[in-house]
């Protein structure tokens, strides 16, 4: 018999937790109608607020899925592990290396630590947005409301949009296979009892431009009324926008992208880093302008306390943490060559002889001489509140950057007749390299604008996102990868880069069997390696 762990135990466990807090039944049980959800939320508001906050604190917490492991600390959790799986964030393999799963694709495993925080993580936050959008009436007129209720539906688009591009392959391809369980609100009720098979990828894709289509109208009419949301953690209509360029991106809506990258800008009122803030180690405050969207950290958060349970921990340079002891994190060696000198990317990493242009004298110490980092280490990534050396590690983490829009818009362009060059020149042009040009075209231009997305978006957590949509090879030869047995070349489309849905939920979730999991592939062989 198959026992309820994932989607039983972890659904029943938060509907029992809202008990008779939820807007959508009675203590007694009974079905509460779209009107009496309306007086429940006018009368008590905060409510509402409570479940829209719990969503977005889920994004960054302390061991939440493991109770034990040091790289279980929310979504930032898996922005590393599929960095690490790509070719451009280099690191080693050894003992204080938390990613070495990620590195040698071991976390495909599906009883591995990794396996169970990515989906926990995903589908924790999808369920309590569910719980937000099952109690709130969507023909409201409330700006507060129509505030909140676009906020959950725009989460959720958002991690099912994650959740399509880490078990399936491109959509454009792959329309009619096996993807993730859907749970709405609709369904939940059920799926805690009968679980729910996998939907295909276009069932998926239909669900996430329902919810990211709805919340753009909800969010809209919000800020006609004077809503606004209380600080960056949370989505509005800019980051709204921005979910659904990502999403017309991957389903290679070529033109809807474009449009919805200018929206996303516009609505946002977010400008890029300029060439005097970029060149220099940043990247750590979520109310810097260039940032739509972030995971808000404070010092008294526990992954700050824990000290060394957290992204920047693993990520950093400058700070206290796995960094100092696992020999942080570098460039691919070949991405870095590409980049032009008088571009001021460049020194975000430091080069062969490990120096940087970028940096103070102090801070180039700490770097070369107190840690003796290798050649091309990041530098991108400044400490919190730019001290060096510091312990409180409470920087915050981007999940959108306007900049991001720019590059959206330009391939957008590109794919679609656009004048995409001439977008992408003017964006590297004004913020990043005074001397750039481009006159491609079609996909060289594509190709350009992913070189682009890869210096400008590294480390950031989005590179495999292009890995899949793009349908490219893994290929690390030439990267500078300090580990033999690390150096693979897996071609697009082999079954190690599609994740597995974790042993748990397979025994937990009455719809699914063995069969029905993404084939357990071998680990990839690794190859020769190449001077570059």
């Amino acid at each position: 018999m198959k026992t309820k762990y994932t989607f039983g135990s972890m659904l029943l466990a938060g509907l029992l937790a809202v008990g008779c807090t939820d807007m959508d039944t009675q203590p007694d049980g009974y079905y509460v109608t779209p009107e009496q959800k309306a007086e429940i939320v006018e009368s008590n508001p905060e409510r509402a607020a409570a479940g829209v906050t719990g969503i977005f604190a889920q994004m960054s917490t302390y061991m939440s899925v493991t109770g034990s492991r040091h790289n279980d600390f929310g979504y930032p959790s898996i922005m590393l592990f599929t960095d690490q799986n790509g070719m451009d964030v280099v690191s080693q393999d050894n003992g204080y290396n938390w990613s070495g799963n990620s590195l040698d694709y071991s976390d495909r495993i599906y009883t591995s630590n990794e396996s169970k925080i990515v989906w926990n993580t995903l589908y924790g936050m999808i369920f309590s947005a569910n719980n937000v959008i099952a109690g709130l009436d969507s023909n409201t007129s409330d700006p507060t409301v129509q505030g909140y209720l676009g906020e959950a539906l725009a989460d959720r688009a958002f991690n099912y949009w994650v959740l399509a591009q880490l078990y399936q392959f491109n959509y454009a391809d792959h329309k009619s296979s096996p993807c993730v369980p859907l749970v709405t609100e609709e369904n939940a009720s059920n799926v805690a009892v009968d679980g729910a098979p996998r939907a295909t990828v276009q069932e998926v894709y239909n669900q996430i431009l329902s919810d990211i289509n709805q919340a753009i109208t909800l969010l809209t009419a919000a800020d006609e009324g004077g809503w606004v949301r209380d600080d960056k953690r949370y989505i509005d209509l800019g980051v709204a926008y921005g979910i659904r360029a990502r999403v017309n991106l991957t389903m290679e809506n070529w033109a809807a992208a474009a449009s919805d990258a200018q929206a996303a800008i516009d609505a946002s009122g977010a400008t890029p880093y300029r060439l005097n803030e970029a060149n220099k180690p940043t990247f750590n405050n979520i109310n810097d302008h260039a940032w739509m969207w972030g995971i808000l950290v404070e010092e008294t958060d526990r992954i700050v306390t824990s000290g060394i349970v957290n992204w920047i921990s693993h990520m950093g340079s400058f700070n206290y943490g796995y960094c100092w002891y696992s020999g942080g994190r570098q460039v691919n060696k070949k991405l870095y060559d590409s980049i032009s000198e008088t571009d001021i990317r460049k020194g975000w990493f430091t080069n062969a002889e490990g120096i940087s242009v970028n940096l103070t004298p102090a801070q180039q110490y700490l770097i070369s001489d107190y840690v003796e980092y290798e050649p091309y280490t990041q530098v991108k990534f400044a400490p919190y509140n730019d001290e060096l050396y510091t312990s409180t590690n409470a920087n915050d983490m981007p999940l959108m950057r306007v900049e991001e829009m720019y590059l959206i818009k330009a391939e957008g362009e590109a794919m679609s007749g656009g004048n995409g060059a001439a977008t992408l020149q003017e964006f590297v042009q004004t913020y990043r390299d005074p001397e750039y040009t481009c006159s491609l075209a079609g996909t060289a231009l594509q190709d350009e604008i992913w070189r682009q997305r890869r210096i400008e978006l590294w480390g950031e957590g989005l590179s495999w996102f292009d890995i899949m949509r793009l349908n490219k090879d893994v290929d690390r030869r030439g990267g500078f990868f300090p580990d033999a047995m690390m150096v693979f070349n897996i071609p697009a489309g082999s079954d190690i880069l599609l994740w597995r849905i974790p042993e748990s939920e397979i025994q937990a979730n009455p719809s699914l069997a063995e069969g029905d999991n993404n084939p357990a592939a071998p680990l990839p062989d690794p190859v020769g390696d190449i001077e570059y």
